[in-house]
């Protein structure tokens, strides 16, 4: 089962497209006081909800590393960091139904429908898909409170090289870290 879970999730995060970004942030934190940043430990509690190994846990951190540096942040110790980095990933089912309706004939009265003795058609079609969501938080180290918190999600698509899967991973952490820190409102 756990196989199956890491499959998923490989393909989750490493397979979106058209990506859907979002983020949310404390508007009263000022977020130039974080130049150092280090990934939160893990612990026992958070196993259960945070992804803690595997090829996922290694992209998503390389990717995150890879931008935060381009922006200027330093990696350190957890015991020397300003912010605290943590991230989240899920799976969720989708349904798209889609009804044909099939007509022949005309009324001027009623628009298009089954006319002279004929009858009405329907077809439904039922289409399942998983939609993935990355989710990337920033804790202020010295308060241990959730300061910044970006979200990714699209449709899975099934990529069949790991380089395939490792842009669509670093595409989705650029886009949910394109405003971390948060441009100052003017």
């Amino acid at each position: 089962m756990k196989k199956l879970i890491f499959a998923a999730l490989v393909l989750l995060i490493g397979g979106c497209s058209s990506l859907n970004t979002g983020w949310d942030y404390n508007p009263e934190v000022n977020f130039t006081q974080y130049k150092h940043y280090a990934w939160v430990p893990a612990t026992k509690e958070a196993s259960a909800q945070y992804q803690l190994n595997g090829l996922l846990d290694q992209r998503v951190r390389e990717a995150v590393d890879a931008d935060l540096a381009r922006k200027g942040y330093i990696k350190v110790d957890a015991k020397d960091a300003d912010v605290l980095v943590n991230y989240l990933t899920k799976l969720d089912k989708r349904y798209k139904v889609d009804s044909i309706n099939t007509s022949l004939g005309y009324s001027p009265f009623w628009g298009p429908h089954w006319y002279f003795g004929g009858s009405l058609q329907n077809n439904t079609q039922v289409k399942e898909y998983d939609v993935g969501t990355l989710i990337i938080d920033m804790v202020d180290a010295k308060t241990n409170k959730l300061v910044w918190r970006g979200t990714a999600n699209g449709v899975i698509r099934d990529y069949k090289t790991p380089q395939q899967r490792i842009a669509k991973m670093n595409e989705a952490v650029v886009g949910v870290l394109n405003n971390f820190p948060p441009k100052p409102e003017k």
